[in-house]
């Protein structure tokens, strides 16, 4: 079997228990698809029409504000990525989801989900706990965005990111923090000063 089909699967069957059957279905159900590095998964203005468990890689959304990318969350490999209300109501979304490496994914189109739901014994419950995982996420980072100055942001990007900040270009930090780059350089030294 395939690494990232038992990558996947393990994440699963720690949420809940599959059978033979179940992990046949996910699997016949889910497609190999790979990402390079800066090219986008979805783009505003498009619909998302699949949900994809990335297997290797790193990935950044971000959306367009004034003319600039102004980045807001960063996932990993282990993790699934989508704009979920673009995939669910079939609208054009407002976020861009772009490969800051290299990727490997596996992804799933609407229908197949909605079939993986449905014979799966607790395919909703699986479904309802990777959506929750991300809504939280995605509350955590909206509360940053608007309850956060620059440094706090800063802070709770290496809260959040610290594995991953030798990983992510100096240009999407900044993009995250809400600073241009020279900005964020002065940051680093302020809170490298605070630590020590």
């Amino acid at each position: 079997m395939e690494q990232r089909y038992v990558h996947m699967l393990n994440l699963v069957n720690r949420i809940s228990k599959l059978d033979a059957l179940e992990e046949q279905l996910i699997m016949n159900s889910f497609k190999p698809f790979n990402l390079v590095k800066g090219a986008c998964f979805l783009e505003s203005g498009k619909i998302n029409r699949h949900v994809a468990f990335l297997h290797s890689g790193l990935v950044r959304y971000f959306v367009y504000n004034d003319g600039d990318e102004a980045t807001f969350e960063f996932t990993k490999e282990g993790e699934f990525i989508a704009d979920y209300q673009s995939f669910n109501n079939k609208t054009p979304s407002l976020q861009n989801i772009q490969a800051i490496e290299d990727c490997e994914m596996l992804i799933i189109n609407y229908s197949d989900l909605q079939n993986i739901f449905k014979k799966v014994s607790n395919g909703n419950l699986i479904g309802r706990i990777i959506i929750e995982h991300r809504f939280e996420v995605m509350v955590r980072q909206l509360l940053a965005i608007y309850m956060q100055g620059h440094v706090e942001r800063y802070k709770s990007f290496i809260e959040n990111y610290s594995n991953l900040a030798q990983r992510i270009p100096q240009y999407h930090i900044a993009s995250y923090v809400g600073v241009k780059p020279p900005s964020l350089s002065r940051i680093r030294r302020k809170f490298a000063n605070d630590i020590s």
